[in-house]
C-alpha cells in the first residue's frame, strides 16, 4: 500500500472514531465529572433536600402500584374520591405520623452518608469500620422504606374497595405515557441514526474521489 493510500486510511479512521462526540456535542464520556465538588459525594443535593423534606422517592412503589394507594395521593384528589370527615381524617393522620418520621430517618440517612463519606475521605477506614457503617445506613433505609409502605397499608384499610377501585383508575391515567413524548423521542434517534449514515456516506465520498483523482 502506498503512502498516499495509507495517509487517506488514517484520515478515516481519524474522522469515524470522532463522529460519535463530534454527533454529540461532547468529547469524552466523564460520568463523575463535578462530583467530587458534592457535599456529601453519594447524594446530589436535590437528593439531600428530598430525605430532608421527607418525601417518598419511590420507596413505596412496590404498594402504590399494586393497588395500595399513599396518604398524600389520596388527599389530593380527595373530592374526586368522595372522601367523606371520618375516614379524610384517618388518612390525613397517616399522613402526618408518615411524614414526620420519614423527616427524622431522612436527616438520619443524610448524616450516615456523611460519616460514610468522612470515612474515606480520612484515608484511615478499616473493614470492621466499614461494615458497622453501612449495618447502621441499611438498617435505617429499611426503616425509612417501612415507614413509607406501612403508610400505604394504613390507608388502604381506611378506604372502601369501590374508593380504591376508583383511585386506581385515576393513577392509570396520570401514569399514561403521551404520544408526543414518544414521538420525540423516536424523531431524535432517528436523526441521530441518520446523521451518522450521512456522515458515513461523506467520510466514503471523500475516499473515492481522491482514488479517481490519484
Amino acid at each position: 500500500m502506498s503512502a498516499g493510500a495509507l495517509t487517506r486510511v488514517a484520515l478515516i479512521s481519524l474522522l469515524f472514531g470522532a463522529a460519535p462526540g463530534f454527533l454529540e456535542g461532547q468529547e469524552v464520556d466523564q460520568p463523575y465529572a463535578g462530583l467530587q465538588e458534592r457535599e456529601i459525594k453519594s447524594l446530589s443535593r436535590e437528593q439531600i433536600e428530598r430525605y430532608r423534606a421527607g418525601e417518598g422517592m419511590g420507596l413505596a412503589l412496590p404498594a402504590e402500584l399494586n393497588d395500595h394507594p399513599g396518604p398524600k395521593h389520596v388527599l389530593e384528589p380527595a373530592a374526586d374520591l368522595e372522601l367523606s370527615a371520618e375516614p379524610g381524617a384517618a388518612v390525613q393522620a397517616a399522613y402526618d405520623a408518615m411524614h414526620a418520621e420519614a423527616v427524622r430517618l431522612g436527616e438520619a440517612v443524610v448524616d450516615r452518608e456523611r460519616r460514610l463519606d468522612a470515612l474515606f475521605a480520612g484515608g484511615a477506614v478499616t473493614s470492621e469500620a466499614l461494615r458497622a457503617a453501612l449495618d447502621e445506613l441499611g438498617r435505617l433505609q429499611a426503616e425509612l422504606r417501612f415507614v413509607h409502605l406501612a403508610a400505604h397499608l394504613e390507608t388502604q384499610r381506611v378506604l372502601i374497595p369501590e374508593q380504591v377501585e376508583r383511585y386506581g383508575r385515576l393513577g392509570a391515567t396520570a401514569r399514561a405515557p403521551t404520544r408526543t413524548t414518544t414521538t420525540a423521542t423516536t424523531a431524535t434517534a432517528i436523526a441521530r441514526t441518520s446523521g451518522t449514515a450521512r456522515w458515513s456516506r461523506e467520510c466514503a465520498g471523500v475516499g473515492d474521489e481522491r482514488r479517481r483523482g490519484a
